[in-house]
C-alpha cells in the first residue's frame, strides 16, 4: 500500500511563511510521497517560490511537482523550477520519474496541461493563428503526457500529475462558461490511452474532488481551496482505486 499526499493551488508568496508547516510536520507519518499540482505561487516570482521551497527542504519523503498557470505568469518559470529542484523537489513538464517506495515502483508522469474544453464543447485548431496556437499547445502537452506515461516501463503503479483538469466531473461547481479554461478532454484521452492508476490535478478551486476518466481511471482534484487541508492523502494498493485516508490541516 502506498500513501500519496497531494495538494495544488497553494499560491505562496510574501506572508505565506508557515502556512503549510503544521501539516508538513506530520507528513512522514501520514504519507510516503507528496505531489504538488501546480499554482504554487501567486505570480510566478522566484521570491514567492523560495518561501515554499524553504518549507519543503529536508522533508523525508519524495516530492514531485508540476507548475501551474500562476507559476508561468512572470515568464520566470525556469527560475521557479530551479528553486524547487534546489529544495529536492522533482519538477515535471512532459517528463516521467520512477520512485522505489517501500519496494513498490511508482511511476509519475507530469505536465501543467492546458485548456480547450471537453467533448461537445471544445475548441479546435482551425481558423485564426491564435486559436490554432491555443489548441495546439494543449495537443502538444497531451502528446507529451501520453509518451511519458507509456515510457514508465516496469512500474507497479502509474500516476498522472497535472494542473489543469482532464475531465468535466471534477469541475462541477465551477461556472460552466469557464470550463474551456479549466482543462481539456485531450488530457483524459492521453491518460486512457497510456494507462494509469490515478490522476491528480488542481486549478478548479470550486470544483469537485472525485471523478473518473471515460475509461474509469480515478481522478482527484486537490486544489487547496477545495480540499481545505494542507493536503489530502490517498492510498493505492496494486491497481485498486485510490481511497481517501487522513488529511493534514492548515492552522
Amino acid at each position: 500500500m502506498i500513501r500519496i499526499a497531494a495538494v495544488g493551488d497553494l499560491h505562496y508568496g510574501a506572508g505565506s511563511q508557515g502556512i503549510l508547516k503544521p501539516g508538513l510536520e506530520h507528513l512522514p507519518d501520514r504519507a510516503d510521497l507528496l505531489l504538488l499540482a501546480g499554482d504554487l505561487t501567486r505570480r510566478g516570482n522566484p521570491e514567492e517560490i523560495q518561501v515554499l521551497a524553504d518549507e519543503l527542504r529536508g522533508l523525508p519523503v519524495p516530492i514531485v511537482a508540476v507548475l501551474g498557470n500562476h507559476d508561468y505568469h512572470c515568464g520566470r518559470e525556469a527560475e521557479v523550477r530551479r528553486a524547487l529542484e534546489g529544495a529536492g523537489v522533482r519538477v515535471l513538464e512532459g517528463e516521467g520519474v520512477t520512485l522505489n517506495i517501500n519496494g513498490v515502483r511508482v511511476g509519475i508522469a507530469g505536465t501543467k496541461g492546458f485548456g480547450g474544453g471537453f467533448r461537445g464543447a471544445h475548441g479546435s485548431d482551425f481558423g485564426e493563428p491564435e486559436m490554432k496556437a491555443f489548441v495546439g499547445h494543449t495537443k502538444m502537452l497531451s502528446d507529451r503526457l501520453e509518451r511519458a506515461l507509456t515510457r514508465l516501463d516496469g512500474v507497479d503503479l502509474r500516476i498522472a500529475l497535472l494542473h489543469y483538469s482532464p475531465i468535466e466531473g471534477t469541475l462541477e461547481g465551477e461556472r460552466l462558461e469557464i470550463y474551456p479554461f479549466l482543462g481539456s478532454y485531450l488530457m483524459a484521452e492521453a491518460v486512457d490511452s497510456a494507462g494509469a492508476d490515478l490522476v491528480v490535478h488542481g486549478h478548479a478551486h470550486h470544483g469537485t474532488e472525485k471523478g473518473r476518466t471515460p475509461a474509469g481511471i480515478p481522478v482527484r482534484n486537490v486544489a487547496q481551496p477545495l480540499i481545505r487541508h494542507a493536503y489530502s492523502v490517498y492510498t493505492l494498493n496494486g491497481r485498486r482505486e485510490a481511497q481517501p485516508a487522513a488529511a493534514g490541516g492548515i492552522s
